[in-house]
């Protein structure tokens, strides 16, 4: 048989008003100490310098392989375009400048860091960078044996 849970009388329990400042700083902390744990034993400001991964797209086309890097704010002499072997690497330094009293930051700054390994079927000598509008495009022509060809059909 179910047995019912006894009510009890008494005087009302309290409840007591939570400081959030201090619940956040307790959270911080904790996380912190997970980080360190999880990235053995390395500390928080190692972990924030590391390079920062800008958003890209790599559209396929019949004649190449496009890279199209967000980098909003970079210019010409910030950035290092190489290819190793297949690899494209793109990175540089987004300096911050100081103007002034800040309300508020979401941009980023510091190193970036790019890859992306392209398939063996490109042209090397043939690549051409353009940065416009904040928007780097990397051109990677494909090599003239691995270009479509179209093959007439006789009868």
């Amino acid at each position: 048989m179910a047995r019912v849970p006894a009510r009890r009388s008494g005087p009302q329990r309290t409840i007591s008003l939570v400081d959030p400042t201090r619940e956040f700083a307790d959270i911080y902390d904790r996380t912190g100490q997970l980080v360190n744990l999880a990235f053995g034993g390395m500390g928080l400001t190692q972990a924030v310098d590391a390079p920062w991964l800008p958003l890209a797209d790599i559209p396929d086309t019949d004649d190449a392989y496009v890279v199209q890097v967000d980098l909003p704010g970079v210019s010409r002499d910030q950035l290092n375009v190489e290819l190793n072997d297949r690899e494209l690497v793109i990175n540089g330094e987004l300096v911050d400048e100081e103007q002034g009293r800040r309300r508020r930051r979401s941009r980023r700054t510091g190193r970036f860091e790019f890859r992306t390994t392209l398939p063996s079927d490109i042209n090397p000598d043939g690549i051409s960078a353009n940065l416009a509008d904040g928007v780097l495009t990397v051109t990677v022509p494909r090599s003239e044996a691995a270009k479509p060809r179209r093959i007439d059909v006789r009868s």
